[in-house]
């Protein structure tokens, strides 16, 4: 009985045959996910939009070394769309610290200014950010699979060339750490 339904693996054999439709379906399949996930790692949707296309460009122009995880390209994109929101962050940072420098007439934010940064900022939503961003990459694209994204700790460790077991030793002790950074930052 056929149901009509194209495996992700056949669309992805497709998009490797460099067949752009293909492509554009695992585009429409996923772009959705990997933006909600880009978002709780950016400063802002405009951001979370560069680092989506970004990473679905990275999945084309690397497509004959993707390693499919269950089937599926979206644990790569998550992992990838990962390093490239840090390369972001990073960059921004450089750009803030360079623009702070420069002098001003007025030091002084006004009130917009101010609503829109907490309004942007999430009080629990920068803690969990700031936790995440201590721990080292690997670390941090472990969490994210695992935790926010519901991998199986042994796909997750597939995907970042680690064994279960380190996986897992890994996974625990990023979990202390997050646990022990949102305990002084709400104190």
């Amino acid at each position: 009985m056929d149901t009509g339904v194209v495996s992700e693996v056949e669309v992805w054999t497709r998009a490797c045959a460099n067949d752009g439709r293909a492509f554009t379906s695992l585009f429409d399949r996923h772009r959705d996910r990997v933006f909600r996930h880009v978002l709780r790692l950016v400063d802002n949707a405009h951001d979370a939009e560069e680092v989506t296309s970004a990473s679905f460009f990275e999945l084309w122009r690397r497509r004959a070394s993707v390693i499919l995880v269950s089937d599926s390209v979206l644990p790569w994109l998550l992992v990838t769309a990962d390093n490239i929101a840090r390369n972001v962050s990073r960059g921004t940072r450089r750009y803030r610290a360079l623009f702070d420098s420069l002098p001003r007439a007025d030091a002084t934010a006004d009130a917009e200014q101010i609503a829109v940064a907490h309004i942007e900022e999430g009080e629990s939503v920068g803690y969990m950010k700031a936790a995440m961003k201590m721990l080292k990459p690997a670390d941090a694209s472990l969490v994210v699979l695992v935790v926010l994204e519901d991998y199986a700790v042994t796909e997750a460790a597939t995907l970042l060339g680690l064994s279960d077991g380190a996986a897992r030793t890994r996974l625990h002790r990023a979990k202390g750490k997050i646990r022990e950074q949102l305990t002084e930052a709400r104190t």
